[in-house]
């Protein structure tokens, strides 16, 4: 069998980097992390440290960005000198390995192409991500604890942080819910495809009978707002209640009534906070987060009469999008892109970016259907 055409290949690989590159406008971001670096060198940043966790957050996010892209044309210029010596030498075992790069190289610039499909007007923030267990009981809430520890490992495995703004743990396993941030550019764009129900199918380890037990849980994504983003929301339209944190069984954390409860009365939204040992942070902390949800309802009422506009779209997004079976056999499947793997295990331990990328490219074929139609 012949081997690649790699000068046709790399020539087109540089072509779509080169693409990348514009869309991503990595001269701005250059700009940004010029006008960053001097914040960070500030004397007086960390005066006030809830902008200077800001400013050294987005600075960590945007080189982390940059370096990815950097690399990976440094890759693809070593590939380029790698095929030109093994041809001109005819070292069968130079090419061979060219052809393995080649492989490697063309994912991970079909990955970096995908950012290029966020073009929401959300989509370049950061993400604050709910979970919550649903039908399954002790089942579904260790699920959820398991589906926080996937997208954390994701985030690991990115380089991106992670803040956990609350955590409600269940009494025997797993968690009630848990509200984190990750914070890195694009997180919103990249993970809302990641919203819905997701289920596992396996058998139970807290049934004594070995029995196989279906569970569900709750996956929310919205954008992390931004000073500029105009969400008034009236004093007396907001309920604070404080309580003492808690950790697994109860346990206190400390002694204070640090914890902050934020209710909407309007909407009946309610968010807390308990990361913080100050009750003033979480209450701003918790505020950052409610504005984010209110952000997002008004922008799901606005889709949702668009959508009365244009009349019933054929492709939507379905009320469970994933499924984990671990028994009686092994695979994770998306419902609406049909994208399957048969390792649960490394999907679980946080290697999502395949779905992620099945994801985006499914929902821009959706919203083009939407329009067309």
């Amino acid at each position: 069998m012949a081997g690649p055409d790699f000068d046709a290949r790399i020539k087109e690989l540089q072509a779509t980097l080169h693409t990348i590159e514009q869309v991503l406008d990595l001269d701005a971001m250059r700009t940004e992390i010029a006008a960053l670096g001097e914040e960070v060198a500030a004397p007086d940043l960390w005066d006030d440290q809830t902008n200077a966790q800001r400013v050294t957050g987005r600075l960590s996010a945007l080189q982390g960005e940059l370096d990815r892209f950097t690399r990976l044309r440094a890759r693809l210029e070593d590939l380029e000198v790698l095929v030109q010596l093994g041809q001109e030498e005819g070292d069968a075992d130079s090419m061979a390995e060219a052809e393995v790069e080649l492989g490697r190289v063309s994912k991970a610039v079909e990955g970096l192409e995908v950012r290029t499909l966020l073009s929401g007007e959300y989509d370049v923030r950061e993400a604050l991500v709910t979970i919550r267990s649903g039908a399954g009981g002790v089942d579904a809430a260790d699920f959820a604890e398991m589906l926080m520890r996937m997208y954390t490992r994701w985030a690991e495995r990115n380089k991106y942080p992670v803040e956990v703004f609350d955590t409600s743990y269940a009494e025997e396993a797993g968690i009630k819910s848990a509200t984190f941030a990750i914070h890195a550019p694009y997180a919103y764009g990249t993970l809302s495809v990641e919203a819905g129900t997701h289920r596992l199918v396996r058998i139970s380890p807290f049934d004594n009978q070995g029995r196989r037990q279906t569970s569900f849980a709750a996956v929310e994504v919205v954008p992390v707002l931004e000073q500029t983003d105009e969400i008034d929301i009236p004093d007396e339209d907001i309920r604070v209640d404080v309580y003492r944190s808690s950790g697994p069984g109860g346990q206190s954390v400390n002694t204070t009534d640090s914890a902050v409860r934020l209710t909407h009365i309007p909407t009946g939204t309610v968010v807390s906070c308990q990361n913080e040992k100050s009750q003033l942070q979480n209450k701003a902390s918790a505020m950052v987060i409610l504005k984010a949800k209110l952000l997002a309802m008004k922008k799901a009422e606005e889709a949702a009469h668009l959508k009365d506009l244009k009349g019933d779209v054929a492709a939507s997004w379905g009320d469970q999008m994933r499924s984990y079976v671990l028994n009686p056999y092994q695979m994770v499947k998306d419902l609406r892109t049909s994208h399957e793997s048969g390792n649960p295990q490394a999907v679980l331990d946080g290697e999502i970016d395949d779905f992620i990328e099945a994801g985006i490219r499914w929902r821009r074929g959706a919203d083009h259907a939407a329009v067309a139609g």
